[in-house]
């Protein structure tokens, strides 16, 4: 019979680090390994690595877990608990990236915390100990993820983490409920647009013509554009004409565990657009 998880623990009673300084965490038969995806903004001819994406990877018997399978399997009771942990985890290994001054994106669903009061003391705790993971609120990004929370609550832990410096995305826009009224709501300084969604734009052959004017409105409203799931040369090039601030997917970067090399190098667009030998236009009007 597997362990199960005591529910009374305190997260940091279940969180531990290896020998090196790596933390990680238990929860019954699972060990939660931090890794991190680099977030690229172009410059010129080159996309360089200016944020990450605090990802977990379950592991069972030292056996890699699909993440999906993992979390679908958390009873409800555990939810907050199992959230808060991989929070932590990304907090705690974030020095072990080796690089300074990178931005840190972390997910938050408000729908697993949805007592108000609850949830603002759980955002206090969390930013009155970033001076122990040597990191400033700055450098913080919150992606609040699509759910349907109530407004009210979501509206009021915006505030409080605005108010401590925490800088807020909104997550998977183009499914949902992560449409125009949440950007109406929330302000976000940044916009994150649903890798699937956005696949499925690239397949028309007009893509850009729709995609330009998006970003052009959420520029107007103040916020920059992260466009995830670039897994190919025809992703890249429809975000770059559409004039993006923010780019991650597989065929950039995909996440490496804590403690892994971080490869600071700028990527070279040109290279990342040559598809077999053959340069995929970066101005390729239709």
């Amino acid at each position: 019979m597997s362990e199960q998880p005591d529910r009374r623990r305190n997260v940091a009673e279940a969180i531990f680090a290896d020998e090196i300084g790596l933390q990680f965490g238990i929860y019954g038969e699972f060990r939660l390994w931090s890794a991190y995806q680099p977030i690229f903004a172009p410059e010129g001819k080159a996309l360089r690595a200016v944020a990450v994406e605090g990802l977990i990877e379950p592991r069972r018997v030292a056996q890699p877990v699909a993440s999906s399978v993992f979390f679908g399997g958390i009873p409800a009771p555990d939810l907050l608990f199992v959230e808060t942990m991989c929070r932590m985890l990304h907090l705690g290994n974030y020095r072990n990236i080796g690089v300074e001054g990178l931005t840190l994106f972390f997910n938050y669903n408000p729908n697993i915390n949805d007592h108000l009061g609850r949830a603002l003391a759980e955002i206090r705790l969390m930013t009155r100990h970033l001076g122990d993971f040597e990191l400033e609120p700055g450098l913080l990004v919150c992606e609040i993820t699509e759910q349907a929370a109530d407004d009210r609550v979501l509206a009021s832990l915006v505030r409080e983490m605005r108010r401590d410096g925490i800088r807020i995305a909104v997550d998977d826009f183009g499914t949902g409920h992560s449409t125009e009224a949440r950007i109406n709501l929330l302000a976000p300084d940044i916009v994150k647009i649903d890798g699937a969604w956005f696949g499925e734009l690239c397949r028309h052959a007009a893509a850009e013509r729709f995609f330009r004017p998006l970003v052009a409105t959420l520029h107007d409203r103040g916020a920059k554009v992260l466009v995830e799931g670039i897994e190919n040369a025809q992703h890249l090039r429809v975000a770059l004409e559409g004039g993006v601030d923010l780019l991650q997917g597989f065929h950039l970067a995909r996440p490496a565990l804590a403690g892994t090399i971080f490869k600071e190098e700028p990527l070279s667009v040109d290279a990342l657009l040559d598809v077999g030998n053959k340069v995929v236009p970066l101005h390729q009007h239709r």
